[in-house]
């Protein structure tokens, strides 16, 4: 039992990546959908490369989306609008009318012919309230036909045929004239309007209420296509009418409800395929970022931004299937080269849309417009802390999505025509939630711990409270981190090396000596030595101990583990030479390794070019007259003695990487000793 607990133990972190591993798949294959997936892609406008397919079961033929848009726009254009008829009104005008007329008419004209006007006026009122007077004109066409309708009765007429406000004087007056009152024309047309007032309105209620019946009415099939019979056969072009029916015989094919044992054999297969996917990653990181896999919260983080993806594209999928290039995967890859590197990212990436090839539709086109946008963004994005170019790799990342899909728009269809608007912004609005990943990336690091060149920005500002206290404590020191600073961002940038991250570890390297500023020769200002008073292995503690002194600094001010690392390695695993010489001086027996710093020696390639810089410049202060000649045998000496004492052997530098090291440095040094070059007499 104990040796299992053990072994358990030893092997927690394997057992967590599994239980990972297994976690990640089983969310993935959760989120994937579970209908049958067709096993053809369908080629618009090429030849079907397949076997003769025949129907496996009856299906209807689906209408295209622009058959289906045509004959709603020509419902709604067909479509017969409804005006509504208040019966009461004309009663209550009618009402009205003697009323109205003894008050209007002076009893010298109503004493002979009250009744001539009474019935004229009433007999006019049936004439406008025939049809009705329409409250608002409609603007419709005078010959349109629309239901007039009169309680739950609807009569169809035509729309002339309905009074309009504007018409009222032109009818009284015509119907006037025609009668023998014209003399008292003003008198009964103060009666007319006095009286009239309109009783036909539109009933928009009803007649959205009609035409949304006829729209759900609409047939979204044509035809059906029986069992056995051939869909198409091969060498056909896949166009047209045949396209329909593919695209119906898909559509068909995956909207079946499974039985319980399709569904399990189902998920059976999407398991192990992204099992496979996922497998792939890991051996992938294992064999080539063995540092990352060794450390679970990495390998925790990748599998959650794959994780994260999968879950923003399902939502948006099953949200509006129109939307999916909206969301913005190349952030994957731009968040994993920010905080690893480009080749990961790249890997990453591929898998992730490997995945969402399940989800998607279209899913050739959308994986071949996902790889290449993310082999432009890996190739793009150098400095992702620099805004603008964050920006350019956006607008070159969105271009590319544009022309990809126009090619396919163009093979597809055989015209530009077809290009869709609606796709091109859908690219412009994933493109700007791109923009979203410095946020992101800023988040990830105070839930993962872990430091991107953007944060690395912000620890290469020499006014932070860190470098503020090392200028004043020990100014010497901080003078001396910024030569080295500057010397190991050029050596990094000739061999595409991190620049920035180098950066920052050269001017925290030594924060270790502010403990003890004076012990150490940049910072002496006076004579007295404060090493004259001690033994050499006194001496050699105290200076091995800034080291030490430094780790214990950095963690306390929260500075990442990446820029730790350089304080750890930069003097590797030499010896504080000066006192041990001394020493042997006056010890013959003096043991080396009592004068050794405690190391790790480098493990990186930005590692190792700080331990090749610090050395120099440190030691150049000792030249006295320096030359070309000089230089040059200098840095040679120092950096070969660091390659005979094996200092750069797990550090993935090349040799010819370290010659380069070596003409940056020589270089610099003659402009800093302000050397021209030795011509010969």
């Amino acid at each position: 039992m104990k040796k299992f607990v053990n072994n358990l133990y030893k092997n927690q972190a394997l057992f967590y990546k599994v239980f990972l591993f297994a976690l990640t798949a089983v969310l993935i294959v959760y989120l994937l959908p579970k209908g049958g997936n067709f096993k053809y892609e369908i080629p618009k406008g090429k030849p079907w490369q397949y076997e003769n397919l025949y129907a496996p079961f009856d299906f209807a033929i689906l209408k295209s989306e622009e058959e289906i848009q045509d004959e709603r726009q020509q419902i709604i254009n067909n479509h017969t609008p409804y005006f509504q008829f208040n019966k009461e009104i004309p009663n209550q005008v009618k009402s009205e009318v003697p009323e109205v007329v003894t008050e209007v008419f002076p009893d010298s004209i109503l004493k002979n012919r009250e009744i001539q006007i009474i019935g004229f006026v009433n007999e006019t009122l049936e004439g406008v309230y025939e049809y009705g007077l329409l409250q608002d004109n409609n603007r419709l066409e005078d010959n349109q036909l629309v239901y007039l309708r009169k309680g739950n009765e609807a009569f169809e007429i035509s729309y002339k045929n309905i009074l309009k406000q504007d018409q009222v004087r032109d009818f009284l007056n015509s119907e006037i004239e025609e009668s023998n009152l014209s003399e008292v024309e003003n008198e009964l047309l103060e009666v007319f309007f006095n009286l009239i007032e309109p009783n036909v309105s539109f009933d928009s209620e009803f007649t959205q209420k009609e035409l949304q019946s006829k729209l759900d009415n609409i047939s979204y099939t044509r035809g059906n296509i029986e069992q056995g019979s051939r869909v198409i056969a091969r060498g056909e072009v896949v166009e047209g009418n045949k396209y329909n029916i593919l695209r119906s015989l898909k559509n068909e094919y995956e909207s079946q409800v499974w039985s319980e044992s399709n569904y399990k054999w189902i998920i059976v297969g999407y398991s192990v395929l992204v099992a496979l996917a996922l497998l792939m990653l890991l051996l992938f990181i294992r064999k080539y970022r063995q540092e990352i896999f060794e450390n679970n919260v990495k390998v925790t983080f990748i599998f959650f931004n794959i994780l994260f993806m999968v879950l923003l594209t399902t939502l948006v999928v099953n949200f509006n299937i129109d939307y999916v290039y909206v969301v913005p995967l190349c952030i994957l890859p731009l968040t994993l080269k920010a905080f690893f590197d480009a080749r990961l990212g790249m890997f990453t990436h591929v898998i992730t849309v490997l995945l969402l090839g399940f989800i998607v539709p279209n899913s050739y086109e959308y994986m071949f417009l996902q790889i290449i946008a993310g082999i432009v963004t890996i190739l793009t994005v150098s400095e992702l802390y620099k805004r603008a170019n964050l920006f350019i790799s956006v607008g070159q990342i969105t271009l590319v999505y544009i022309i990809s899909y126009f090619a396919f728009t163009v093979i597809q269809e055989g015209n530009i025509a077809d290009v869709e608007g609606e796709v091109l912004l859908t690219f412009l609005l994933g493109g700007l939630a791109t923009l979203f990943v410095q946020p992101l990336i800023y988040i990830y690091e105070k839930i993962f711990g872990m430091v991107s060149d953007m944060s690395l920005l912000e620890l290469s500002d020499t006014n932070s409270k860190l470098l503020k206290e090392l200028s004043e404590k020990a100014p010497g020191t901080f003078h001396h981190s910024l030569n080295v600073a500057n010397l190991a961002e050029a050596a990094a940038n000739e061999i595409n090396a991190n620049a920035m991250l180098v950066r920052v570890g050269a001017l925290y390297h030594d924060i270790g000596k502010m403990k003890n500023p004076t012990y150490f020769s940049e910072n002496q200002t006076s004579a007295v030595n404060s090493h004259d008073e001690l033994a050499p292995k006194e001496s050699a503690q105290i200076i091995t101990d800034h080291v030490i002194n430094g780790i214990e600094i950095a963690k306390k001010h929260n500075l990442p583990d990446r820029v730790i690392d350089f304080i750890r390695t930069h003097h590797g695993t030499t010896t504080v030479y000066f006192f041990y010489m001394k020493e042997k001086e006056q010890n013959d027996n003096a043991v080396a390794d009592d004068f050794r710093y405690p190391g790790p020696i480098p493990f990186s390639k930005e590692t190792a070019i700080l331990m090749m810089c610090d050395s120099v410049e440190a030691a150049s202060k000792s030249l006295k007259e320096p030359t070309a000649g000089v230089i040059d045998n200098f840095v040679e000496k120092i950096i070969d003695k660091q390659m005979k004492e094996e200092q750069f052997l797990n550090a993935n530098i090349t040799f010819k990487e370290i010659q380069v090291v070596k003409k940056i440095l020589k270089r610099k040094l003659k402009n800093i000793f302000h050397l021209r070059v030795e011509y010969p007499e």
